[in-house]
């Protein structure tokens, strides 16, 4: 049987675990449900209302009114109060005169709200009754049924004979994110993602369902109600008791439920005392924190609009239509800085102003209109190392702002994270009784320091993605950009450490890798040895046992990546690689990767990360005439793919949801030919991997639990650019070349891909990820488990020249000059490698040698390609063609001599310059 099972000390923390640690003791049903409900139907949505709250029970729309976005089906357990509905709100006021801030929700303690007006199209409460006593405002709700959809909307008056500070404005966004105690395919099909543009007057949420499908809610501004920050719905403290007692939304949040957010419309409140007290200073947030004060007798209304997009990539074309500001950033809002983007802008009004905040730090030149005249262009140059808003407004007063990152040009960035990871993390003591010199380590930024002991054992034990990926990132850094010095020491790391230490080199075990290097015995210890400041009483703390079982799948690919990288190193330079010949190093990769069916049977049954190097293996195997092993390699992965064909939705891993496993079995599907389960797990990346203008969430595919296993600061939080980007975007790329008229695919790969190198600083380290909670808004001081992100960038970049009507040419990774007969591009992607012509639907990638820049003809179909010039190791360029759609033209490189599939350039006398012209078919 090829999933045998292991034993438990395998697995990480199951979710089971995680749950029972936090789940709450039962509530009993509130008497929310005692005055039934009230339905409003619409010709978008139908939307059932708790008659005694007001808030919602369930919210359909009418092409498809089977599938409800809220946790309608949970309604009865969340009842009681504390738990959050939409149609709620929270407050933090201050009056004039007081220095505290008091905190009032409607989801406290429920209470029937006071209805004044309801027919089939209205719902109309005075919420008085569900707030304490004490509270300076009267809040009106109402909730109405429009042609484009719903309406919400709340009126707020000062009934106090003093200035009311608004200082926290939150609506609360509950849908159906909750997988708690769901099957894997009832999660599929009952439950949705939401994604927040914190963009100001031009902000939204969006909500998807899992599968990637079916219609999409969007909730935009109604009115002046600004999208200023997204706040977690965590913990308030009950003022009414004085007890000190701590009041949250009771659902278990893990790994099968995020939480829900508050559309913060103010949030001076928290700004300088909550989420100033995590770091002890003032969080960089995404707009500028303000509050609204309300003076006797003065109200405000706010208020959101419900929208229904058909699909995902209709978002901004419904945004549009309803006459929302909209951006669009090419290649997305990462900057490098030798790169210049485009900008795109759509709106009823002209643009007013257009800056950057801090100011100068992203140049801004102003393009006019774009091809099609509906749109207005910009050029942006990063100039300043970090982050920058750009704040659009509009002649009507609309504000829109876009959340940028300036890089440093891609190949400096990847050098730099190289120069880090060989030398600060470098670890070389002869004397470490782990056997783990010399490798390239974990690191603690923040203390600027190796993580020696950690008591989750992995993150020092160089395995789990939380302690191998250094020296998985380290791989392939060289793999992409091979340097002399580092590349010794990337040698003796997986000759020294891996082989013969890491990964067992003989005996029935062979090929095995072990779940961690470093484990806790303080019985086999010199007494303290152990860092007694750290935990080590916790379940992570492996004992030796433990440490050194051999049946985590999840270990095996990034050893077979550390032999493919040196591998392909070997191959394709002069002298760079002394150690080993390149043949040893793809027959390690491959035995590593066989093991995997003898050692590690059982998760095997899932996608892997890094799966995608079993797919470059096995094409490797096969160019260099490895047939055998070839063959077994592939039965072995079409064994694997064909129990995914079994599965409705196959992308389970240790974790019962999870955004990791869809790579490979993409990557499989498409290979073996399986396409309505490529379709099916390509549609599932885009439900939880958004296309939005702002660096932070474009192409950031969802993951939130693991700084549990591989952050300093551990909790479950929404994980901007971990490694889901990287890793997610390259079934996006590869569906994309296959289809280069859907450039909403593009450009959420693109996104994924990008988003690696904004974890690395101007120094060279390399986070885990962006921490997005408003308390922090930081790159986690961890290096954790970066790995994985950084071989999604690496195997994943290239550059793209691409045409679309809207905005004419447009380069992804490259800089773009549109002549009168040809079009150019400058390659600047940190691979210099790959390049595909969209509208030829020509892959063009290197073995050997780089890229330099290329000119396109569209009307012949000719390709310029010119060359980088040899170096000390690289004396030739093999390049390979490919038409990636049915009726993309065969190319040839002219004059080339080829070489099996390639044609063969000698760099030293060849012309570097070359000319690739389309056969006829």
């Amino acid at each position: 049987m090829l999933f045998g099972r292991i034993a438990a000390s395998t697995a990480l923390l199951t979710c089971c675990q995680m749950l029972s640690a936090q789940a709450p003791k039962a509530l009993p049903p509130g008497p929310m449900l005692e005055q039934g409900s009230v339905t409003l139907r619409g010709s978008m949505l139908s939307l059932s209302l708790l008659r005694s709250s007001g808030t919602v029970a369930k919210l359909t729309t009418t092409a498809d009114p089977s599938f409800d976005y809220t946790q309608g089906d949970r309604l009865k357990e969340r009842s009681a109060d504390t738990f959050y509905h939409l149609g709620d709100l929270d407050l933090r006021l201050r009056s004039e005169g007081e220095t505290e801030w008091k905190d009032y929700s409607t989801a406290y303690r429920r209470k029937p709200v006071q209805v004044t007006r309801v027919d089939e199209k209205h719902f109309v409460a005075n919420l008085a009754p569900t707030l304490p006593g004490d509270t300076p405002l009267e809040v009106m709700r109402s909730w109405e049924v429009t042609p484009a959809g719903l309406r919400l909307s709340y009126t707020l008056l000062n009934k106090s004979d003093k200035p009311v500070h608004i200082g926290g404005l939150g609506i609360p966004m509950v849908f159906n994110n909750n997988m708690n105690d769901r099957t894997l395919e009832q999660a599929y099909k009952q439950c949705s993602f939401y994604d927040p543009y914190i963009g100001e007057d031009a902000g939204y949420v969006q909500v998807v369902r899992l599968q990637g499908t079916g219609p999409v809610l969007l909730l935009v501004p109604d009115g002046h109600t600004p999208f200023e920050a997204w706040k977690p719905i965590l913990d308030h403290r009950n003022r009414e008791t004085g007890s000190g007692e701590l009041l949250n939304d009771p659902t278990p949040r893990g790994m099968t439920y995020e939480g829900s957010y508050d559309w913060m419309i103010h949030s001076g409140g928290f700004a300088e005392t909550d989420w100033k007290k995590t770091t002890g200073k003032t969080p960089e947030e995404w707009n500028p924190a303000t509050e609204e004060v309300l003076a006797p007798g003065q109200s405000v209304q706010y208020g959101l609009q419900v929208l229904v997009a058909p699909s995902v990539r209709d978002v901004e074309a419904t945004l549009s239509e309803h006459h929302r500001p909209v951006a669009v950033g090419v290649p997305g809002y990462v900057l490098p800085q030798d790169t210049p983007a485009r900008l795109f802008l759509r709106y009823g009004a002209p643009v007013s102003t257009i800056k950057s905040e801090p100011e100068g730090a992203v140049k801004i030149h102003d393009d006019g209109a774009a091809a099609d005249h509906d749109w207005h262009a910009y050029t942006l140059q990063g100039a300043t190392f970090g982050r920058a808003r750009i704040k659009v407004t509009y002649a009507d007063g609309t504000v829109q702002s876009i959340a940028y990152r300036t890089i440093k040009a891609e190949t400096q960035t990847v050098a730099d994270m190289g120069s880090f990871l060989f030398h600060e993390q470098w670890f070389d003591d002869k004397n470490d009784p782990f056997h783990r010199s010399p490798s390239i380590m974990s690191y603690d930024d923040e203390a600027g320091k190796i993580l020696t002991q950690e008591p989750r054992v992995w993150i020092a034990g160089l395995s789990d993605e939380g302690g191998a990926g250094s020296y998985l990132a380290a791989a392939m850094k060289e793999e992409l950009q091979p340097n002399k010095e580092e590349v010794a020491k990337l040698e003796r790391f997986v000759n020294e450490t891996v082989w013969g230490h890491l990964q067992e080199n003989d005996g029935e075990g062979k090929y095995g890798v072990h779940k961690s290097l470093f484990y806790y015995d303080p019985q086999g210890m010199p007494a303290g040895y152990y860092d007694p400041s750290y935990n080590w009483k916790n379940w992570t703390s492996w004992n030796k046992k433990d440490s050194s079982d051999l049946g985590r799948t999840y270990n095996y690919p990034h050893v077979v990546a550390a032999y493919w990288a040196l591998y392909h190193v070997a191959r394709n330079s002069q002298g760079l690689v002394t150690e080993k010949s390149w043949q040893w190093y793809l027959d390690q990769a491959y035995e590593t990767s066989m093991a995997m069916k003898t050692l590690a049977p059982y998760y095997t049954q899932f996608g892997l990360m890094e799966g995608t190097v079993f797919l470059q293996l096995l094409e490797d195997l096969k160019a260099e005439g490895w047939t055998d092993k070839a063959n077994t390699l592939e039965a072995f992965m079409r064994e694997r793919a064909s129990h995914w064909q079994t599965e409705e939705y196959p992308f389970g891993s240790e974790m019962p949801w999870d955004s990791t496993g869809q790579e490979e079995v993409y990557d499989w599907s498409a290979y073996f030919g399986m396409k309505d389960k490529a379709t099916v797990t390509l549609n599932a990346i885009l439900a939880y991997t958004p296309v939005e203008p702002s660096w932070g969430y474009n192409g950031s595919a969802r993951r939130f639990w693991d700084f549990l296993y591989g952050g300093k600061y551990s909790r479950i939080e929404r994980q901007l650019h971990h490694y889901g980007s990287g890793l997610n975007a390259i079934p996006l790329l590869m569906a994309y070349r296959a289809h280069p008229d859907d450039l909403y695919l593009l450009r959420a790969g693109y996104g994924g891909v990008m988003g690696p190198l904004t974890n690395i600083d101007s120094k060279g380290f390399a986070s885990a990820a962006f921490h997005s909670y408003p308390d922090r808004m930081a790159f986690d001081p961890y290096t954790g488990d970066y790995g994985p992100n950084f071989f999604g960038h690496a195997m994943n970049t290239g550059t793209y020249l691409v045409h679309d009507p809207r905005f004419g040419w447009l380069g992804f990774g490259g800089t773009v000059q549109d002549h009168a007969d040809s079009v150019s591009i400058r390659v600047t992607d940190s691979s210099r490698s790959r390049l595909f012509i969209a509208p030829a639907g020509l892959w063009v990638t290197l073995e050997e040698g780089q890229i330099d820049s290329a000119s396109y003809e569209p009307k012949t179909g000719k390709v310029s390609l010119t060359l980088a010039p040899a170096t000390q190791y690289v004396a030739k360029a093999r390049i390979h063609v490919q038409a990636t759609t049915p009726s993309a033209k065969t190319y040839s490189v002219m004059g080339a001599k080829q070489a099996g599939s390639y044609a063969e350039i000698d760099l030293a006398t060849d012309a570097t310059t070359l000319t690739l012209m389309p056969l006829s078919h």
